[in-house]
């Protein structure tokens, strides 16, 4: 049963397990999406969030997922969890990792919280959904209460990684784990065919524009926004107290352009995702910088057309970064 709970409705002493139970409905003041520019966006702490919500973009999670799944050859996961009894997926969008999951873990409560109730209700017995705010300061649950705690491509959703990474160390419990997943959208290029030059103002290579317009927009809010942050994970996550962290990098290519045929087939998934998801992903912090919607769109033609240019052998980075909560006696030492 897919469970939605307002955190205001929660008292953030209690153990939210044991009040799962009492289910709160899904009030207007939640559920009454804005329109923007044809696309939807969430209402709790509206905002926050500057991505949509809508349809298309839930089925664009559900495929960013299998890319990614793929990338790390099937596994949902990394940390080597044994027996564990609750996870918790942050920002949990579709909500498709935690179902997944369920199976792996049948044993275990997954839950999965995000700013917007869109996950779908039926789902396995021991997966609910939570409507949550992970900036919050307290979150719903005791210390030291998760197995594992999973981070998921959160760029350019937070002001500070690293307070993220504070409080999920409060919420593990000793010998528990983080787990973070994010893409660092820097370019690479192993072969020189990346364009690096400029011509009137403009990259040859239009995605390093809407790279860096993306990374000065999350600069420019209010609060900040960290557009970059997988290259800082391993960083946060050992400021705050974590221990064995380990760092996975994964190149993903732009389109098809590898050989290989597995990476073919990824590079076609990534293509695919960056073309579905470049107009939310520009919508809002776009519009932050005076821009119109017929600009962004006349702009992103040829941002779309260089990821699509098969002679240009970019690829981005995939980090994996898990961290364990030291245990009690080692904390003391």
């Amino acid at each position: 049963m897919s469970i939605y709970v307002p955190a205001e409705a929660m008292d953030a002493d209690t153990d939210c397990d044991s009040h799962l139970d009492d289910t709160h409905s899904l009030t207007s003041p939640v559920t009454n999406y804005p329109i923007e520019h044809g696309r939807r966006y969430h209402r709790y702490h509206e905002g926050a969030y500057v991505y949509p919500n809508d349809e298309p973009e839930l089925d664009r999670l559900d495929l960013q997922h299998h890319l990614y799944t793929m990338v790390l050859e099937g596994r949902l996961l990394i940390a080597p969890l044994q027996d564990p009894e609750r996870l918790l997926d942050i920002g949990t969008g579709s909500g498709i990792w935690p179902i997944e999951a369920a199976s792996v873990f049948p044993n275990a409560r997954i839950i999965g919280t995000d700013l917007s109730p869109v996950q779908p209700t039926a789902v396995p017995p021991n997966v609910d959904f939570l409507i949550d705010d992970a900036r919050e300061e307290d979150w719903l649950w005791n210390d030291n209460h998760f197995d594992f705690i999973r981070a998921a491509h959160l760029t350019g959703s937070l002001p500070s990684f690293e307070d993220l990474a504070r409080k999920a160390f409060r919420y593990t419990k000793p010998g528990g784990y983080l787990e973070c997943h994010e893409v660092d959208p820097r370019l690479g290029c192993d072969d020189g065919s990346l364009p690096m030059g400029k011509r009137d103002g403009f990259s040859e290579y239009a995605l390093h524009d809407w790279l860096n317009l993306s990374i000065h927009s999350g600069l420019a809010s209010d609060p900040p926004r960290q557009f970059r942050i997988a290259h800082q994970l391993a960083q946060c996550m050992r400021a705050v107290g974590f221990v064995d962290i380990k760092e996975h990098i994964f190149k993903v290519p732009m389109n098809t352009w590898p050989r290989d045929e597995r990476m073919k087939v990824i590079g076609a998934w990534n293509e695919r995702n960056w073309l579905d998801a470049l107009s939310g992903w520009s919508y809002k912090p776009f519009f932050g910088m005076g821009w119109s919607t017929e600009e962004i769109e006349v702009f992103l033609v040829n941002v779309r057309k260089s990821i699509q240019d098969r002679s240009v052998h970019a690829y981005i980075r995939f980090y994996v970064v898990t961290g364990r909560k030291p245990l009690a006696e080692e904390q003391e030492s």
